[in-house]
């Protein structure tokens, strides 16, 4: 007799069957969480991203590929970069967590580097847990975590992360380490890549908390059940503490030699988690869709459109450097005349005038509340034109027409 499908089961089978018979699932890393959480309001993102559609794929079948992504030399300079600081059991990179972050700490003569490896994403989690766990026990010693697991819940859906490497400090606490191949010059280096790795290391951060917390509660749990203390371990030993300053590693001006500098991740941290917690439930979305659903890239086209049309979406020009059916999501949005193709600051100045339609028939006085903000804003801005024209406002129809396709056209 089967036993009973539990909730977490049932919603994985349905993700499976949403993903497509025998397809594997993909793996949601922290870059595409960091995008997910950054447009909390696209139910179809975060359905595809909770079932592990590979949206490359699946925006191909479309007939709208992706075209950004990381190119084979440069993923082959970042592994070559990573390794050599990551070589000879870690010894620069544990200077430059010392040099950066821990300069009150001992040295780093010698560190523990565990061996992580476990059969599939939980298995592999669990093995971090447990090493986080011994690493934290034995005070006075570096210990190195290289291609750590870790688990953070999204939406009810668990994602599996894995960032470059955590370091275990000699008084137990935790440090992320981001490695990127970016060139820091002069001591600093692109803003914008420095933004993106801190809001990839604010995930991991996210999730080390998590462990953390779960560790700090095993002692209480452990005199409830009246089971003796892990040998080695302090009845007086603190919560493990998760540092909120992250070593971001690149290389030094033009050359293949590392530097780093420490970033707060704070921000970033407290945004994440805002916008995480906005997400809409992953089952939730589920369950408002058509019987049948399936995004396979392998069905006919006509069917995998109608199966992504079904889940709404938030499309903003941001989308284009940050998800892979940007394209798709955009053509669909200039289709629909929605404002949001605009930018989502052109939208919130719009109020309730959400098509393109809409804001040019209420600039030239056919439509709109005239006590309503925007509406008069509008009207202004078409008075100011005319006026600057030398036309009369009445005459604006098709030349107000003409100008806004080209202010969308201009935004893009």
């Amino acid at each position: 007799m089967p036993l009973p499908r539990t909730r977490g089961t049932a919603l994985r089978h349905r993700l499976a069957e949403l993903r497509g018979p025998e397809v594997p699932a993909k793996a949601l890393d922290a870059r595409a969480l960091a995008a997910l959480a950054a447009n909390p309001g696209c139910k179809r993102r975060a359905i595809l991203d909770g079932a592990g559609v590979n949206k490359a794929a699946l925006a191909g079948a479309l007939g709208s590929p992706a075209v950004f992504g990381q190119s084979q030399f440069a993923f082959t300079r970042g592994n070559a970069f990573e390794a050599k600081v990551k070589a000879d059991g870690g010894a620069e990179l544990l200077r430059l967590v010392h040099e950066k972050l821990d300069r009150g700490a001992e040295p780093p003569a010698h560190a523990r580097v565990p061996e992580l490896v476990a059969s599939g994403p939980e298995g592999r989690t669990a093995r971090t847990a447990l090493a986080l766990r011994e690493a934290t026990e034995t005070r006075g010693e570096w210990t190195l975590l290289d291609h750590p697991m870790l688990a953070l819940d999204v939406a009810g859906s668990p994602a599996f992360l894995e960032p470059d490497a955590v370091v275990v400090h000699p008084d137990g606490s935790w440090t992320v380490v981001e490695i990127k191949s970016f060139p820091m010059l002069d001591g600093s280096a692109d803003p914008s890549k420095v933004g993106a790795a801190a809001r990839q290391a604010a995930v991991y951060v996210m999730a080390l908390e998590q462990i953390a917390d779960r560790l700090g509660a095993e002692p209480e749990a452990e005199a409830e059940a009246d089971v003796p203390r892990r040998q080695g371990a302090s009845d007086s030993a603190p919560a493990p503490r998760v540092r909120h300053r992250i070593l971001l590693v690149c290389p030094k001006d033009f050359s293949n030699l590392p530097t780093a500098s420490a970033v707060d991740v704070r921000k970033q941290r407290a945004v994440t988690s805002r916008q995480l917690a906005r997400l809409t439930r992953i089952e939730d979305i589920a369950d408002t869709l058509p019987a049948g659903t399936c995004f396979s890239p392998e069905l006919p086209e006509a069917d995998l459109t109608a199966a992504v049309e079904s889940v709404p979406a938030a499309y903003a020009p941001e989308c284009l450097s940050a998800c892979e059916l940007a394209f798709h999501c955009r053509a669909r949005s200039r289709a629909a005349g929605a404002v949001t193709s605009l930018g989502r600051s052109v939208r919130a100045e719009l109020g309730g005038l959400t098509t393109v339609e809409d804001v040019l028939s209420a600039a030239r006085g056919e439509s709109g509340d005239p006590d309503d903000p925007a509406v008069a804003a509008l009207r202004r801005a078409a008075r100011l034109r005319a006026e600057a024209l030398g036309r009369d406002a009445r005459d604006l129809g098709r030349e107000s027409d003409a100008f806004g396709e080209e202010a969308v056209a201009a935004c893009h």
